[in-house]
Protein backbone atom coordinates (compact mmCIF):
# COMPACT_ATOMS: atom_id res chain seq x y z
CA UNK A 1 0.00 0.00 0.00
CA UNK A 2 1.35 3.40 -0.99
CA UNK A 3 0.19 7.01 -0.94
CA UNK A 4 -0.08 6.96 -4.72
CA UNK A 5 -2.88 4.38 -4.38
CA UNK A 6 -5.31 6.82 -2.75
CA UNK A 7 -6.25 8.72 -5.91
CA UNK A 8 -7.19 5.68 -8.04
CA UNK A 9 -9.08 4.25 -5.05
CA UNK A 10 -11.16 7.41 -4.60
CA UNK A 11 -11.82 7.66 -8.33
CA UNK A 12 -13.05 4.08 -8.52
CA UNK A 13 -15.23 4.31 -5.43
CA UNK A 14 -16.85 7.52 -6.66
CA UNK A 15 -17.34 6.21 -10.19
CA UNK A 16 -15.08 8.79 -11.84
CA UNK A 17 -13.13 7.64 -14.87
CA UNK A 18 -9.43 8.49 -14.77
CA UNK A 19 -9.46 9.91 -18.30
CA UNK A 20 -12.13 12.44 -17.38
CA UNK A 21 -10.80 13.31 -13.93
CA UNK A 22 -8.47 16.05 -15.14
CA UNK A 23 -5.65 14.57 -13.07
CA UNK A 24 -2.08 13.88 -14.09
CA UNK A 25 -1.25 10.32 -15.12
CA UNK A 26 -1.91 7.97 -12.20
CA UNK A 27 0.87 5.58 -11.23
CA UNK A 28 -0.83 3.91 -8.26
CA UNK A 29 -3.52 1.26 -8.19
CA UNK A 30 -6.91 1.07 -6.55
CA UNK A 31 -7.13 -0.44 -3.08
CA UNK A 32 -10.77 -1.41 -3.56
CA UNK A 33 -9.98 -5.17 -3.76
CA UNK A 34 -8.64 -4.96 -0.21
CA UNK A 35 -11.79 -3.16 0.92
CA UNK A 36 -13.82 -5.97 -0.64
CA UNK A 37 -11.65 -8.54 1.12
CA UNK A 38 -10.31 -9.77 -2.20
CA UNK A 39 -6.75 -10.86 -2.83
CA UNK A 40 -4.35 -8.45 -4.49
CA UNK A 41 -0.81 -9.03 -5.61
CA UNK A 42 1.86 -7.52 -3.39
CA UNK A 43 4.35 -4.95 -4.57
CA UNK A 44 7.99 -5.94 -4.31
CA UNK A 45 8.97 -2.46 -3.17
CA UNK A 46 7.63 0.99 -2.30
CA UNK A 47 9.31 4.35 -2.93
CA UNK A 48 9.37 7.13 -0.37
CA UNK A 49 10.58 10.71 -0.56
CA UNK A 50 10.70 14.15 0.98
CA UNK A 51 11.60 17.63 -0.20
CA UNK A 52 10.45 20.74 1.63
CA UNK A 53 8.26 20.56 4.70
CA UNK A 54 9.57 23.39 6.82
CA UNK A 55 11.41 26.67 7.09
CA UNK A 56 14.54 27.55 9.00
CA UNK A 57 17.33 26.69 6.58
CA UNK A 58 19.25 29.19 4.43
CA UNK A 59 17.17 30.38 1.47
CA UNK A 60 14.25 28.23 2.66
CA UNK A 61 16.04 25.11 1.43
CA UNK A 62 14.45 21.74 2.06
CA UNK A 63 15.88 18.37 3.02
CA UNK A 64 15.76 16.17 -0.09
CA UNK A 65 15.40 12.44 0.58
CA UNK A 66 14.52 9.46 -1.58
CA UNK A 67 14.20 5.91 -0.34
CA UNK A 68 12.85 2.47 -0.99
CA UNK A 69 11.37 -0.23 1.21
CA UNK A 70 12.04 -3.70 -0.21
CA UNK A 71 11.43 -6.83 1.80
CA UNK A 72 12.93 -6.38 5.25
CA UNK A 73 15.11 -3.42 4.29
CA UNK A 74 14.83 0.34 4.04
CA UNK A 75 17.36 2.16 1.85
CA UNK A 76 17.63 5.95 2.09
CA UNK A 77 19.54 8.42 -0.09
CA UNK A 78 20.05 11.85 1.47
CA UNK A 79 20.85 14.27 -1.35
CA UNK A 80 22.00 17.13 0.89
CA UNK A 81 23.70 15.56 3.94
CA UNK A 82 25.35 18.90 4.70
CA UNK A 83 21.94 20.30 5.70
CA UNK A 84 20.22 19.85 9.06
CA UNK A 85 17.29 17.40 8.77
CA UNK A 86 15.12 19.16 11.38
CA UNK A 87 16.19 22.67 10.39
CA UNK A 88 19.19 24.72 11.45
CA UNK A 89 20.03 24.82 15.17
CA UNK A 90 20.41 28.61 15.23
CA UNK A 91 16.84 28.99 14.02
CA UNK A 92 15.31 26.54 16.49
CA UNK A 93 15.13 23.25 14.56
CA UNK A 94 11.84 24.49 13.14
CA UNK A 95 10.70 21.17 11.68
CA UNK A 96 10.17 19.85 15.21
CA UNK A 97 7.54 21.39 17.45
CA UNK A 98 8.54 22.62 20.87
CA UNK A 99 7.89 20.27 23.78
CA UNK A 100 9.45 19.08 27.06
CA UNK A 101 10.93 16.15 25.14
CA UNK A 102 12.52 18.42 22.54
CA UNK A 103 13.91 20.65 25.29
CA UNK A 104 15.50 17.67 27.04
CA UNK A 105 17.02 16.39 23.81
CA UNK A 106 18.46 19.78 22.91
CA UNK A 107 19.96 20.11 26.38
CA UNK A 108 21.65 16.73 25.87
CA UNK A 109 23.78 18.15 23.02
CA UNK A 110 26.33 19.55 25.48
CA UNK A 111 26.11 16.60 27.87
CA UNK A 112 28.83 14.10 26.94
CA UNK A 113 26.91 11.29 28.60
CA UNK A 114 23.71 11.97 26.64
CA UNK A 115 24.66 13.80 23.43
CA UNK A 116 24.04 10.72 21.31
CA UNK A 117 20.32 11.29 21.90
CA UNK A 118 20.63 14.77 20.36
CA UNK A 119 22.60 13.32 17.44
CA UNK A 120 20.00 10.64 16.79
CA UNK A 121 17.17 13.18 16.87
CA UNK A 122 18.64 16.34 15.34
CA UNK A 123 22.12 15.59 14.00
CA UNK A 124 23.12 15.49 10.36
CA UNK A 125 22.56 12.26 8.48
CA UNK A 126 24.99 10.36 6.24
CA UNK A 127 24.60 10.32 2.48
CA UNK A 128 23.21 6.78 2.54
CA UNK A 129 21.36 4.71 5.12
CA UNK A 130 20.27 1.08 5.20
CA UNK A 131 18.20 -0.55 7.92
CA UNK A 132 16.68 -3.96 8.56
CA UNK A 133 13.26 -2.75 9.62
CA UNK A 134 12.24 -6.15 10.96
CA UNK A 135 15.19 -6.59 13.32
CA UNK A 136 15.70 -2.85 13.82
CA UNK A 137 12.30 -1.14 13.48
CA UNK A 138 13.58 2.05 15.14
CA UNK A 139 16.33 2.31 12.47
CA UNK A 140 19.18 2.77 14.93
CA UNK A 141 21.79 0.53 13.26
CA UNK A 142 22.85 1.89 9.89
CA UNK A 143 24.16 -1.05 7.84
CA UNK A 144 25.52 1.02 4.97
CA UNK A 145 29.15 0.29 5.94
CA UNK A 146 28.54 -3.43 6.45
CA UNK A 147 30.48 -5.23 3.69
CA UNK A 148 27.92 -8.03 3.70
CA UNK A 149 25.28 -5.52 2.58
CA UNK A 150 27.27 -4.06 -0.32
CA UNK A 151 25.39 -5.98 -3.02
CA UNK A 152 22.03 -5.17 -1.45
CA UNK A 153 22.87 -1.46 -1.30
CA UNK A 154 24.04 -1.44 -4.92
CA UNK A 155 20.88 -3.26 -6.04
CA UNK A 156 18.45 -1.11 -4.05
CA UNK A 157 20.11 2.14 -5.03
CA UNK A 158 20.21 1.08 -8.67
CA UNK A 159 16.54 0.15 -8.73
CA UNK A 160 15.52 3.27 -6.81
CA UNK A 161 17.40 5.66 -9.06
CA UNK A 162 16.25 3.88 -12.23
CA UNK A 163 12.60 4.19 -11.20
CA UNK A 164 13.05 7.84 -10.25
CA UNK A 165 14.62 8.60 -13.64
CA UNK A 166 11.78 6.76 -15.36
CA UNK A 167 9.27 8.90 -13.45
CA UNK A 168 11.15 12.08 -14.38
CA UNK A 169 12.20 13.04 -10.86
CA UNK A 170 14.09 16.36 -11.16
CA UNK A 171 16.52 15.21 -8.46
CA UNK A 172 17.77 12.54 -10.86
CA UNK A 173 17.86 14.81 -13.89
CA UNK A 174 20.10 17.56 -12.55
CA UNK A 175 17.19 19.89 -11.78
CA UNK A 176 16.63 19.20 -8.10
CA UNK A 177 17.16 22.85 -7.31
CA UNK A 178 13.65 23.67 -8.51
CA UNK A 179 12.21 22.18 -5.31
CA UNK A 180 14.14 24.73 -3.25
CA UNK A 181 13.16 27.61 -5.49
CA UNK A 182 9.39 27.44 -5.12
CA UNK A 183 8.38 30.53 -3.09
CA UNK A 184 7.18 29.83 0.42
CA UNK A 185 3.47 30.65 0.60
CA UNK A 186 3.31 32.37 4.00
CA UNK A 187 5.05 35.71 3.55
CA UNK A 188 5.19 36.23 7.32
CA UNK A 189 7.82 33.51 7.67
CA UNK A 190 9.16 33.19 4.11
CA UNK A 191 12.96 33.35 3.94
CA UNK A 192 12.92 32.96 7.73
CA UNK A 193 16.56 31.95 8.16
CA UNK A 194 18.04 34.83 6.18
CA UNK A 195 15.75 37.41 7.79
CA UNK A 196 16.28 36.08 11.32
CA UNK A 197 20.05 35.91 10.98
CA UNK A 198 20.03 39.49 9.65
CA UNK A 199 18.49 40.61 12.93
CA UNK A 200 14.79 40.78 12.07
CA UNK A 201 12.53 39.90 15.00
CA UNK A 202 10.34 37.05 13.83
CA UNK A 203 8.01 34.86 15.83
CA UNK A 204 6.93 31.30 15.20
CA UNK A 205 4.31 29.75 17.40
CA UNK A 206 5.29 26.10 17.32
CA UNK A 207 8.72 26.17 19.01
CA UNK A 208 10.07 27.51 22.29
CA UNK A 209 12.49 30.40 22.48
CA UNK A 210 14.93 28.06 24.21
CA UNK A 211 15.00 25.87 21.06
CA UNK A 212 17.16 28.46 19.30
CA UNK A 213 20.87 27.75 19.67
CA UNK A 214 23.05 30.81 20.30
CA UNK A 215 24.96 30.23 17.10
CA UNK A 216 25.76 27.67 14.41
CA UNK A 217 26.52 24.16 15.66
CA UNK A 218 29.31 22.05 14.23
Amino acid sequence: MSFIDFAPTFLELTGVDESSSGMQAITGRSLSPILRNESQSRRQSILIGKERHDIGRPDDGGYPVRGMVQGSYLYIANFAPDRWPAGNPETGYLNCDGSPTKTLLLESRTNTEMNEFWAWSFGKRPKEELYNIILDPACMNNLVKDDEQANRIMHMQGELFARLRHEGDPRMLGRGHIFDEYPYADKRTANFYNRYMAGEKLKVGWVNESDFEEGPVE
